[in-house]
């Protein structure tokens, strides 16, 4: 016997549906990139969605589709996501840190037939788009009165296009499984794999997104998404905001500490996400200028570690808490958020934060486990390490093109890639990825635990550890530093400040100073390249 339920799929275009008719008013504010800063709101972004997608059929785009974007967080690229689903195709985010080589091998293997971009990128879009031949229109997010000139053809400024038809359509009716969006990964280790996002997955993503003990949204909240649209699907902001009615405001291209200092005073933030290295450039600012915070209630600190340091200065400084986030472009991206249950709750100073540096617990929708080489089972004892394995609705079951499908068992686990440990209340965290832990007579050590260590220090801007080859213990971890200006840390200074916070064993055999430390497109440390770079350094005595 079967329920008597209507059916109702999960579709993109009915969360701007829902925004647009009971939430119609609230405010959408984005620093453009021609310089001032725009409002608009639900109402008006879902008409202009509603005539994007009428507006692509006219010009022969198909249900599946590519359509790529370059662009920053504005109200323009939030209504291509809706005008662009809405009819049946694909958005396709592209990340302009990548090389453009990169780039293009990535268009080409999606087949993008339209691109949307930003007037910032042209220059970088006039080297690719000769190398990309599925690649028949360019529209560029700005008005006639400031399209850049460029010698490419096909490219047309969104606005004139965009005006030539009204919002007069009905959005296509689809399977939920349809494809929505498309997200490569960076690629650090062979080519970058497309990851697609179904119209479910991403409605049941923001489902989990704005639980409670998840991002905690609701129709009070003025949400910033700092975190760009092309890094791991947005972080699913771009459909959890408008699922609940949230406000939102959006950075542009301004992502210095002032310009994000000022947006979320301004405009009166309360919730905000974003990679640690954004957090650092606005904390420095704060420590600068003297500015407050009053109205931000929490920052959702994803992408790689964050350090204890930041989490206890958003705190003890501004009364802001920090949610520790983890995820994946293959999971939509949502993992983990670092909410404290009631075990947790009543725990004060540094055992609270002991539990709030973790990458925190999953929400409904989200399988997790920890298994050792062979695929057994590693207990939840808050300190066996071993590979993390996840499974749900928004996680990838492969890769575009059936690409590292090594990665995927047949019961649906996807291996992260990642070395963690859970508790017995599920709490996980992560240690290291497996390519990165350090491997030091048979026993592991996390190079993350030991960089978010030395961050602490108040002579440290940066820290990375890679392991380097030792004659007797395999491998020994390598502190590399990078110095606060005007500050002069010591090596002695760095490692007397780590001494007995740590096991001894575990203690780096070298500190070097360096003026940067590498980085991917996405924010993370570049330790290929850290490795490559030191391949002939030898550590004391080890010779």
């Amino acid at each position: 016997m079967l329920g008597l339920m209507q059916d109702w799929p999960m579709l993109c275009h009915r969360v701007i549906d829902h925004a647009g008719l009971y939430h119609g008013g609230r405010e959408i504010v984005s620093r453009s990139v021609e310089g001032p800063i725009h409002r608009t709101n639900y109402k008006e972004v879902r008409e202009r969605s509603l005539q994007m997608a009428k507006r692509l059929e006219k010009d022969g785009i198909k249900v599946g589709d590519r359509m790529a974007t370059m662009a920053w967080n504005t109200w323009r690229h939030l209504e291509a996501w809706f005008g662009i689903t809405g009819v049946g195709a694909i958005y396709h985010t592209l990340n302009p840190r990548l090389f453009p080589d990169q780039i293009a091998w990535i268009m080409n293997d999606a087949e993008d037939r339209f691109l949307f971009v930003d007037i910032t990128f042209m220059p970088l879009i006039e080297k690719i788009a000769p190398m990309v031949p599925s690649l028949e229109k360019v529209i560029v997010f700005t008005d006639a009165a400031h399209m850049p000139e460029t010698a490419l053809p096909n490219v047309v400024a969104y606005e004139d296009w965009l005006a030539e038809v009204d919002s007069d359509f009905e959005w296509l009716e689809l399977d939920e499984k349809t494809a929505a969006g498309m997200c490569y990964t960076s690629g650090t280790t062979g080519d970058p794999k497309g990851v697609v996002y179904s119209h479910r997955s991403n409605i049941l993503h923001s489902y989990m997104a704005v639980q409670p003990d998840m991002m905690n949204l609701g129709s009070s909240d003025r949400m910033m998404p700092v975190v760009p649209f092309f890094h791991a699907n947005g972080w699913g902001t771009a459909f959890s905001c408008p699922m609940v009615g949230a406000g939102m405001v959006m950075p542009g291209p301004g992502m210095d500490g002032q310009s994000i200092y000022e947006l979320l005073s301004e405009e009166r933030v309360t919730v905000t996400a974003a990679v640690p290295t954004v957090w650092l450039s606005l904390l420095q600012h704060l420590d600068k200028s003297g500015g407050d915070l009053p109205d931000l209630k929490s920052v959702i600190i994803g992408g790689s570690a964050a350090p204890r340091s930041m989490i206890k200065a958003f705190k003890e400084k501004y009364d802001v808490d920090v949610l520790h986030a983890w995820g994946m472009t293959e999971m939509s991206p949502i993992g983990t958020i670092c909410s404290l249950k009631p075990e947790y709750a009543a725990l004060e100073g540094d055992q609270r934060y002991d539990i709030l540096t973790k990458q925190g617990h999953p929400p409904f929708g989200v399988e997790m486990k920890i298994t050792d080489d062979d695929n057994k089972p590693i207990d939840w004892d808050g300190k066996s390490f071993g590979r993390l394995k996840v499974r749900g609705p928004a996680v990838a079951s492969s890769y575009y093109k059936n690409r590292g499908a090594e990665q995927f068992d047949e019961r649906g686990w996807f291996d992260t890639g990642d070395v963690a440990y859970m508790d017995q209340y599920g709490y996980m965290q992560i240690t290291d990825r497996s390519k990165d832990v350090i491997k030091s007579g048979g026993e592991w050590i996390s190079s993350i635990d030991l960089e978010n260590l030395a961050v602490g220090h108040p002579e440290v801007a940066e820290a990375a550890v890679i392991g380097v080859h030792h004659p007797k213990w395999d491998e020994r971890p390598l502190l590399i530093i990078v110095k606060k200006d005007g500050a002069n840390p010591s090596k002695e200074s760095i490692l007397q400040f780590m001494d007995g916070k740590i096991a001894k064993w575990w203690m780096p055999d070298d500190v070097i100073f360096v003026s940067e430390i590498p980085h991917t497109a996405t924010g993370k440390i570049l330790k290929t390249k850290l490795r490559e770079q030191l391949k002939d350094y030898k550590l004391p005595g080890a010779a």
